[in-house]
């Protein structure tokens, strides 16, 4: 059985309005996260230059260091024994970045600290455990599952520091349009056309917290205009909260407010697929075989934090917070005889990051704290 056959053996399993079809919710996590056939549960690596997709964290070593930065202000401000954990730490790239930035400018004690690398991808943990486990002086690490994780064994009982850098935009998402005057959930049901195996459908909201969270943000459609919902980001942002008594949760990802995400040039939302570094948005094109991928709404992210008992402490572009951070301090003289140098290619890095519209403007920092209720 490969994926098309899990999805239609899911939709016959399905009941009442929606038989014979399911939520595009529901097609998504299949095909992201199937056990067996999801895109981020097979066996290649989907991050990097062998894969279909980049992060902040391939363009040098600027966005670990000022990211550890960040995060060793927090350590010194919790003024506690912490832990750490990357959630969706991919490859453990960015990690690497860190906690080589943190033993380079703010060496921390190996009773002070720990940091775990979570990703459910197996292939992702085994490239982690490759590029992080022969260093030297590095903290405890611990390489878990998301399920791993939540149980929360690994932890030491103090302050809780959580960096979550492109997790939230991989989350399942409801498809919801405007139609006809009233709110309908994009489904998606089978055809007999092989060529053509999935159409999409209108079916009733599926869940009444879709509505419930548009209405909360304030959000009202146009006729035919279509917008993402991803209440899976709202749930895990209240679990975060919901395990640690004090910390605090830095989300680093692409998107917006929600009025610039339903804004009149948005009819059509903002899902994206990517395979081998091409981006399109035809979601049914390869199922189980490239990414699927819809931007966060940062208003939507800041309402669920707020409920889970955080307080906002930083939001801006990742320009600024590269800005903020002293980035341009980090920018070197050289004398342009070795563009391939260190030098060079630090400069370049800087650049690329400040200059390019798609991450520097886009791309979002968003630092949530939780404080010990008195």
């Amino acid at each position: 059985m490969g994926i098309a056959e899990r999805i239609e053996a899911a939709m016959k399993k399905i009941d009442g309005l929606q038989r014979g079809c399911m939520t595009f919710h529901d097609y998504m996590a299949l095909c992201l996260y199937d056990p067996d056939y999801g895109y981020y549960q097979q066996g290649s690596v989907r991050v990097g230059r062998d894969g279909d997709f980049y992060t902040s964290s391939a363009i040098g070593t600027i966005m670990g260091e000022k990211l550890a930065a960040c995060m060793a202000q927090w350590h010194r401000r919790l003024g506690r024994r912490s832990d750490t954990a990357e959630w969706g730490a991919g490859t453990g790239e960015l990690s690497k970045q860190i906690l080589q930035a943190w033993a380079a400018q703010s060496p921390m004690r190996r009773e002070e600290a720990s940091y775990a690398i979570v990703d459910n991808s197996p292939a992702h943990l085994a490239a982690a455990r490759r590029l992080l486990e022969p260093a030297e002086g590095m903290l405890p690490l611990h390489f878990l599952t998301e399920d791993q994780a939540w149980d929360g064994a690994w932890r030491r009982g103090g302050p809780l520091i959580v960096v979550a850098n492109e997790l939230l935009d991989a989350m399942p998402v409801h498809r919801i349009v405007m139609k006809d005057g009233g709110l309908r959930e994009i489904g998606v049901t089978l055809t007999d056309d092989p060529d053509a195996p999935y159409v999409e459908t209108h079916l009733p909201p599926s869940d009444p917290r879709i509505v419930q969270s548009l209405e909360r943000d304030g959000i009202a459609l146009r006729e035919g205009q279509q917008a993402e919902v991803n209440l899976n980001a709202e749930r895990w942002i209240a679990r975060v909260g919901a395990m640690m008594q004090t910390g605090v949760l830095i989300l680093i990802d692409y998107g917006h407010e929600a009025e610039e995400l339903t804004a009149a040039h948005r009819m059509n939302g903002t899902l994206l697929c990517y395979a081998n570094h091409l981006a399109h948005d035809d979601p049914y094109a390869r199922p189980g075989m490239q990414d699927i991928t819809a931007h966060v709404n940062f208003t939507a992210c800041r309402r669920a934090a707020e409920a889970a008992g955080f307080r906002e402490q930083y939001y801006a572009t990742q320009k600024q917070f590269l800005l903020d951070y002293g980035v341009l301090d980090d920018l070197m003289n050289h004398d342009g005889t070795d563009p391939f140098g260190a030098a060079a290619k630090r400069n370049r890095a800087i650049r690329q990051l400040l200059l390019s519209d798609e991450m520097s403007e886009i791309f979002k920092v968003m630092v949530l704290q939780k404080e010990e209720e008195e």
